[in-house]
């Protein structure tokens, strides 16, 4: 038999995947975005945007451009 316990459980256990799932889509949404507009950004421009934050989200766009697309920055 299928308690009400039961059917809460499920729907918020649903509610909680929904909400992790979102949110890793949203930050890889941003992610990507933010690559495509470093990829369009001339080299000069590109290197004192990545100076100008922090070094380690830095230092993961830089070894994502260069696994990725090859470029050294």
């Amino acid at each position: 038999m299928i308690e009400q316990r039961d059917i809460v459980v499920w729907v918020v256990s649903a509610l909680l995947a929904i909400g992790i799932f979102g949110s890793r889509w949203a930050k890889a949404k941003s992610r990507n975005d933010l690559m495509r507009s470093l990829l369009a950004m001339q080299p000069e421009q590109r290197k004192k945007f990545l100076d100008r934050i922090d070094p380690r989200v830095a230092m993961e766009l830089r070894q994502t451009l260069l696994e990725r697309y090859g470029i050294l920055s």
